[in-house]
């Protein structure tokens, strides 16, 4: 059997599956179910100095829902934790105790002022928790009050205040990153400069989630008034992996460990994430979605996965895919891919033919014989993929690789430079150089 058991940063779990800070993780009530149900470890929700946190007697989380009613993002105007600060600590300290080979980290988010974190990390590190991680992604409420992402958007800062509480506290400091920056590497070298052990991404992402065309306001609305708020859950996972990858493969910061965050509902997306560099995995929308009980396939579904491939631990697949991450102009032009369609599974919808013919190569022609048929013409198909994105039946189409470097109109051999963009014909900068 694969052994689950994780050690990131010298704070041990059973799996890798951790809750993210949010509100799963607000109360001893909730961390300890979610014990029970399986998680390896909890990121407890935000902990501040301020007593008068108040957040909204009304809807804090707005959704997109696909056709079928199934939940692919979600967003939420809840601030951190409006619990008394002392009632967390007293709470966080009764969990450690009662479940020792759990990890619980404790989220902060004071202001940026070193005597404010100098004066909250003792009282963390006397529950026990494991760690601390500073949230600099949050972005909305807080960040209006020079927080959360208002502090993550400004590298010297994220530096400035990782460096403070390293000083600070013999806890591992790990730095929660906001995706609403153009350059992810940038804060995360900054975190690293800092003297951070790790970084977790991503936060939220910043967004309003729809107009409520009858009261003309964003919705969801607090008493006719709308604002943005965090956007997480299935549809922000693409945005995660990438910069997930960046931080993994950047020269600066490819050994800062990393606990990945965004849109994790399945034990493929955790080792998708942990194959991208991350040694732990964080989830909440899933959670909250499903019940804590969603971990028990997680962890099945990863186990069984990892006995499939021949992995006995996670730490053997970790990082595993950050090699095949590359920029645009290293992928090789020979390599050519055709479509192919199962005419056997094939039902008939027409999507392929239509939004090829429309959009995209005219490469699917529609009839044969008289009859409705679909199938590919090698000579016009460039291998985009749109097709298979669009066929409602799964594997019906797929792509299949031919030979590399011959075109299939003229059976010739490509240009060789084609595989280097910087002798690309096509390249604008060399057309420019000549």
């Amino acid at each position: 059997m694969a052994n689950l058991q994780t050690n990131f940063l010298g704070i041990k779990s059973p799996n890798p599956f951790w809750l993210a800070s949010a509100p799963p993780t607000d109360r001893e009530v909730n961390v300890t179910r979610a014990f029970k149900a399986g998680w390896g470890g909890v990121v407890w929700k935000t902990l501040g100095e301020d007593p008068h946190i108040v957040n909204v007697n009304g809807p804090r989380y707005g959704a997109v829902h696909s056709n079928d009613r199934r939940l692919i993002g979600l967003n939420n105007i809840e601030l951190i934790t409006d619990r008394p600060l002392e009632v967390n600590l007293r709470e966080i300290k009764a969990v450690k105790k009662a479940w020792p080979d759990r990890a619980i980290v404790v989220s902060l988010m004071v202001p940026c002022e070193e005597q404010a974190w100098k004066k909250i990390l003792p009282l963390v590190e006397e529950t026990g928790a494991d760690g601390i991680e500073l949230n600099f992604g949050c972005p909305h409420g807080m960040s209006e009050r020079g927080m959360g992402a208002a502090v993550g958007q400004v590298p010297e800062y994220v530096e400035m205040v990782a460096r403070w509480c390293k000083q600070n506290t013999r806890m591992p400091v790990i730095v929660k990153l906001t995706p609403n920056i153009t350059d992810v590497r940038q804060p995360a070298r900054a975190a690293k400069n800092g003297g951070a052990d790790a970084v977790s991404l991503i936060n939220t992402i910043n967004s309003v989630m729809g107009v409520d065309l009858d009261i003309m306001a964003p919705s969801p609305h607090i008493d006719g008034k709308g604002t943005h708020g965090g956007y997480c859950g299935p549809a922000v996972k693409p945005i995660a992996l990438s910069m997930v990858s960046e931080i993994a493969r950047d020269p600066e910061t490819k050994d800062l460990p990393i606990s990945a965050i965004g849109g994790i509902t399945t034990w493929r997306d955790a080792a998708e994430f942990m194959a991208m560099g991350a040694g732990t995995v964080q989830v909440c929308t899933a959670a909250m979605t499903y019940g804590f009980k969603i971990v028990e396939e997680m962890k099945s579904g990863l186990s069984d996965w990892m006995d499939e491939k021949g992995y006995t631990s996670v730490d053997q697949f970790v990082g595993r895919a950050v090699p095949n991450v590359t920029d645009w102009q290293y992928l090789n032009l020979n390599y050519v891919v055709k479509a192919r369609i199962d005419q056997e599974s094939c039902i008939k919808c027409g999507r392929c033919h239509i939004v090829c013919e429309d959009t995209s190569h005219q490469a699917i022609w529609a009839e044969k014989d008289g009859q409705r048929h679909f199938e590919v013409n090698d000579a016009e198909c460039v291998g985009c993929n749109l097709c298979v994105s669009v066929c409602p039946v799964e594997d019906c189409i797929t792509m299949e690789h031919l030979t590399d470097g011959v075109d299939q109109r003229t059976g010739q051999k490509i240009n060789p430079d084609y595989g280097n963009w910087t002798t690309h014909p096509n390249n604008p900068m060399r057309v420019a150089a000549e």
